[in-house]
């Protein structure tokens, strides 16, 4: 049988020998290592770390966190395991802009995204024969000031029973409520244009163009109560200028919001983003 693919993933304050103890038990358990990755922060003293590796199909992820025990302990470790053959289940909310779902949808069709759909949701219609079209469940439930409560507790409800390990907001035009926020952190991304000046409200393109804006940029983060100031994991900009229309702009951030969030999406999904405190640790 051929060997399984484990990655693992932990924090910790920074001391000497924490390399050496869990590779150690590793090496023990007959692993070989794929990939690893070590970050220190100095200013808080936090280690973080990612390591990929190989191991007889027979041994499972409790064998592995049985023999990392004395590590974890000894060092206090906040650890995270996962079987990379088995494909993480992610829930993506919509609403009538839809490229970065479209996006999202073909980079899995083509293999580059390793993810499993389990459903689409959106508070409006218009994605509806895109999910039918890929075999995908669809829930469109429209969110008003009266009924805001209900439906994120319909969307919490559906995360648990699908699985989801992960909820994208693919330009989702609703913010979540505080206690939905918290419930999800650090398992929501959400993506937004970027600007200097920032630009709120509605027709953010366009009001960048009427403001001879140079740069448009995307920003993919974890979803938190602070709207739009959630630990980043990817961002891009493209250079712009007077020549091109209000149009040529919306175009341009399309493109490059589809593109941050599908990167974003495959660094948290290959486990390469840890967070620390209102900053993230992103593993290349």
């Amino acid at each position: 049988m051929a060997p399984k693919t484990f990655i693992l993933v932990l924090s910790c304050d920074d001391k000497p020998g924490i390399v050496a103890a869990v590779t150690t038990e590793l090496a023990a358990l007959g692993a070989n290592i794929a990939a690893s990755n070590q970050f220190w922060d100095t200013k808080t003293n936090s280690f973080f770390m990612r390591i990929a590796f190989q191991v007889a199909a027979s041994v499972q992820a409790n064998d592995v966190e049985r023999a990392l025990r004395p590590a974890v302990e000894r060092f206090q470790m906040r650890t995270a395991l996962a079987d990379a053959t088995v494909k993480p289940k992610i829930l993506v909310l919509v609403s009538r802009f839809d490229h970065a779902l479209l996006h999202l949808l073909y980079q899995i069709r083509v293999g580059w995204l390793n993810a499993e759909v389990v459903a689409i949701v959106s508070n409006h219609e218009d994605s509806r024969r895109t999910a039918e079209a890929e075999g995908l469940s669809y829930h469109c439930w429209p969110v008003s000031k009266e009924n805001k409560a209900e439906q994120e507790e319909r969307l919490l409800r559906l995360v648990q029973e699908t699985g989801a390990d992960l909820v994208i907001l693919a330009r989702y035009m609703q913010v979540f409520s505080d206690n939905l926020s918290k419930r999800l952190y650090g398992k929501a991304i959400n993506i937004h244009h970027s600007f200097l000046p920032s630009f709120k409200g509605a027709k953010p393109y366009h009001q960048a163009h009427e403001r001879g804006v140079k740069l448009i940029g995307a920003t993919a983060h974890y979803v938190t109560p602070d709207l739009d100031e959630g630990p980043i994991i990817e961002q891009e900009t493209e250079r712009v200028s007077h020549a091109l229309t209000a149009e040529d702009f919306v175009a341009t951030g399309r493109d490059i919001e589809s593109r941050v969030l599908a990167r974003a999406v495959k660094l948290h999904l290959e486990r390469r983003v840890m967070l620390n405190g209102h900053k993230t640790v992103v593993f290349s």
